[in-house]
């Protein structure tokens, strides 16, 4: 996930605790979504969905605070 700010994400998972949380929640739920889908977990396909929303909401979070991060 965002290679171009690789070494950014490495900094921030040492020096901001709320980053870690995001990134740390975004990975959890992509492991679970593969999971269920590899019928691995159980799940439903409206679980799937909503997994997936989280996500993508967890990413966008992510992408924001490396951005803020790489402008201070």
């Amino acid at each position: 996930m965002f290679p171009e700010y690789r070494d950014l994400i490495t900094q921030l998972k040492t020096s901001d605790r709320h980053f870690v949380t995001v990134f740390d929640k975004h990975n959890e739920l992509d492991q679970k979504i593969k999971n269920i889908e590899a019928h691995i977990e159980p799940g439903t396909h409206d679980e799937i969905e909503r997994l997936k929303k989280e996500k993508l909401a967890l990413k966008d979070e992510v992408y924001n605070l490396l951005k803020k991060a790489a402008t201070a």
